[in-house]
């Protein structure tokens, strides 16, 4: 049995005021060639098809094309939400379309969505978990000890029927333990989205999404594609591609990727305005990629970014990084709080007002209070 795994596709994704509807057509059309060059029995979505839960036409469209597009390699395609998804929305009609080979999960209603695939070995279970949060499932399990998000999947896996003897595939949406971020990803409060690996512990493939990097977790079929395309500069140095699994009998699982090559990479320049606009850095660089600037210069730049745009018309952001700005920073220490949980910046602020760290139990609470606040809100 081969599958390739593929998630978080976002699309309808916007970046700095970008719309990323090309770059998410283009790859999608390269995806649909690996798919013709491996001929897998199927392709496995793990969540985060759009980047909102309303999606705009466009992107409904561009998703549509792809599932026709698929249709015409024959491979059979499994689709799971993510926390960007509207589940309710994204399984439209999945009753229909299961009989033309796409399957897609309902919400989370106490039960795991499954399909079986037979290929020379027997059957192979693949079992569709969507992104769930505590109170998604205590609402089904009212009686079970439901407290995180580890208890929430290990509940709803447990009142699963899975024969473990068996070949068993999990596609599921969640944040786990150890896995490395990128700044596209949305941060949790104080880490409470946090699922231990432990959990999966028997299934002979878990096909993670939620991750933007491509990334095993403790073993190799514990694994998170990442995003076909980069969607932050923290993910300029990411080589983008998709996972191939090849599953021989019980306990065989080979995996593997294949690259994926953007029509426009994501770049990071930092120099002085004359050295990065001069024809020799210029010869080198292709314009049409996405930049990210940092001028060293001590003066600002009059009108910078229209004259780097000059060169660089797809320039998403600039930033000076001088003696001026190095002041400022050290001076307003706060951070950079795109990059911080709540229960951080709370906890540097109790810090300051009071002169001294909050205590484990502390943040325990304010934790506590924070995440009652945002599952009300993301219920």
């Amino acid at each position: 049995m081969k599958f390739i795994h593929l998630s978080d596709l976002h699309l309808g994704k916007r970046v700095n005021e970008f719309s990323m509807l090309e770059e998410q057509d283009y790859i999608l059309g390269k995806i649909i060639e690996i798919i013709r060059d491996e001929w897998p029995d199927a392709l496995l979505i793990a969540g985060d098809v759009y980047d909102k839960p309303v999606p705009p036409v466009e992107a409904v469209k561009l998703f549509d094309r792809f599932l026709c597009a698929l249709s015409g390699t024959g491979v059979k395609v499994l689709v799971i939400s993510g926390n960007h998804d509207s589940p309710e929305r994204l399984s439209f009609a999945s009753g229909l379309l299961g009989g033309s080979g796409v399957f897609i999960s309902p919400a989370y209603g106490g039960e795991v969505s499954s399909v079986t695939f037979t290929d020379e070995w027997g059957k192979v279970n693949f079992y569709m978990l969507p992104f769930i949060k505590p109170a998604h499932v205590a609402r089904w399990f009212p009686d079970e000890d439901i407290q995180s998000y580890t208890s929430a999947v290990r509940v709803a896996l447990a009142h699963t029927p899975i024969n473990f003897n068996g070949r068993n595939v999990l596609l599921t949406h969640q944040f786990v333990t150890g896995a490395e971020r990128s700044e596209s990803e949305e941060i949790s409060v104080g880490g409470a989205d946090n699922v231990d690996g432990s959990v999966f512990e028997g299934f002979d493939y878990v096909a993670l999404g939620h991750i933007h990097g491509p990334q095993s977790i403790g073993k190799p079929t514990v694994r998170y594609c990442g995003t076909p395309l980069k969607y932050s500069f923290s993910e300029a140095s990411h080589k983008k591609s998709v996972t191939v699994v090849e599953m021989g009998q019980k306990g065989d699982v080979e995996v593997r990727t294949v690259p994926l090559t953007p029509r426009r990479d994501w770049v990071q320049l930092r120099g002085d305005f004359m050295r990065i606009t001069s024809k020799q850095t210029l010869e080198k660089l292709n314009p049409d990629d996405y930049y990210k600037i940092t001028l060293t210069d001590e003066e600002d730049v009059s009108e910078g970014v229209s004259k780097l745009r000059r060169y660089f018309p797809n320039l998403m952001a600039m930033e000076y990084d001088n003696s001026r700005t190095r002041a400022a920073a050290e001076v307003g220490e706060a951070g950079d709080v795109t990059n911080k949980t709540p229960i951080q910046l709370f906890s540097e602020l109790y810090e300051k007002q009071n002169g001294k760290p909050m205590t484990d139990e502390m943040c325990k609470v304010v934790g506590d209070m924070i995440e009652k606040i945002w599952q009300g809100e993301n219920s």
